[in-house]
């Protein structure tokens, strides 16, 4: 293996996170400056939220926009100069090519557009209650994007391999396309509901993509761990801002984008079974938003006393900063246990 590979990875996981440190005071000045801040919740619909969180009402949202601006810019930026110039060491350097990582930064950047529509919606008191999009139609765009991703997969990259770990891989036919869009669905929808704290979202997402960037790099797809790379950069210099207190917001904007990209590499990968190890701090969030709907809906009684669960771990009495640093330890956990068992699933 050519260790300039390995500089790759590492450089532009570097340079993403040295660019949006850079360009950050551009985006908040922005945000301030036009008062693009977030509408908390009212009392009525969710009190105990609204109670814990008012003193965030007006901080702005739509900073996701610094994590998957910074990975378009590098990543067109690497494509373009391997493109137009005669100097062979771009050449190695682009990272963007059409079996690994136009599909990726092509369902960053669609969806990432189409939560910032729900963004502005959300500042401008737009929507039910103020806040945006309902749960259902944000469900139903997810599923949109995510049907647009599996004919992409099934008729463009004749794809419709499922792998099962220590089993094999498993052609499921027309399958595939209902499979691929309950990942995406599920995956955007867990990063989502996971976005509530600051810090929360942006350390378990570095985490997964820095774990799906370690499988990436196990397949010899190494382009592909290269532009995990440069979403882990970009995420790290996202939470050097938005850690306790947070200057801005992920906002649907980054969850929405970085969720639906995070679904999309586990199937490019053929880790779709594993995704759920890595990423289970997603799964218990949106598992406890479910547990809640269906508890009110049938029983006519909450499960917890706020939903999602860190929420409710807040009511109780968990400090924020607690919350957060508690689930991404377990993140971490998790994402090497998801690692651990690619590894061996590799030599079996």
């Amino acid at each position: 293996m050519d260790t300039l590979v390995i500089i790759k990875i590492f450089l532009f996981t570097t340079l993403s996170f040295v660019l949006a440190m850079v360009w950050t005071p551009l985006l908040t000045n922005f945000l301030y400056k036009y008062k693009l801040g977030k509408n908390i919740r009212d009392g009525e619909s969710a009190p105990i939220m609204s109670n814990l969180h008012a003193h965030k009402a007006g901080t702005p949202t739509m900073g996701g926009i610094l994590v998957w601006a910074t990975v378009l810019v590098l990543s067109l930026g690497a494509f373009y100069l391997a493109r137009f110039t005669d100097i062979p060491i771009f050449d190695k350097f682009n990272f963007l090519t059409r079996s690994q990582t136009f599909l990726p930064l092509g369902a960053l950047v669609a969806s990432a557009l189409v939560g910032l529509f729900d963004d502005i919606l959300n500042v401008r008191g737009v929507g039910p209650k103020g806040g945006g999009l309902q749960l259902r139609y944000k469900l139903l765009i997810y599923s949109a994007i995510a049907l647009i991703g599996a004919f992409w997969f099934f008729f463009k990259l004749d794809w419709d391999l499922m792998r099962i770990p220590f089993i094999g891989d498993f052609q499921v036919g027309w399958w595939y396309i209902p499979i691929f869009m309950i990942v995406i669905v599920a995956t955007s929808f867990s990063v989502n509901e996971t976005d509530g704290l600051d810090g929360l979202a942006g350390g378990l997402l570095a985490a997964a993509f820095a774990t799906f960037g370690v499988i990436a790099f196990v397949q010899g797809r190494f382009d592909l761990a290269t532009f995990c790379g440069v979403v882990v950069g970009a995420l790290l210099a996202f939470l050097w801002f938005n850690i306790p207190p947070a200057r801005f917001f992920m906002g649907d904007t980054g969850s929405m984008g970085l969720g639906v990209t995070l679904g999309v590499i586990a199937m490019l990968t053929n880790s779709a079974l594993i995704l759920p190890i890595i990423c289970l701090p997603f799964v218990i969030e949106s598992l406890s938003v479910i547990i809640q709907m269906c508890s009110k809906k049938i029983f006519k009684r909450k499960v917890f006393l706020s939903a999602p669960i860190h929420h409710h771990l807040e009511a109780i009495g968990w400090p924020e900063c607690k919350v957060v640093m508690r689930f991404w330890l377990i993140g971490m956990v998790t994402a090497v246990f998801g690692i651990i068992l690619t590894l061996l699933d590799k030599i079996y």
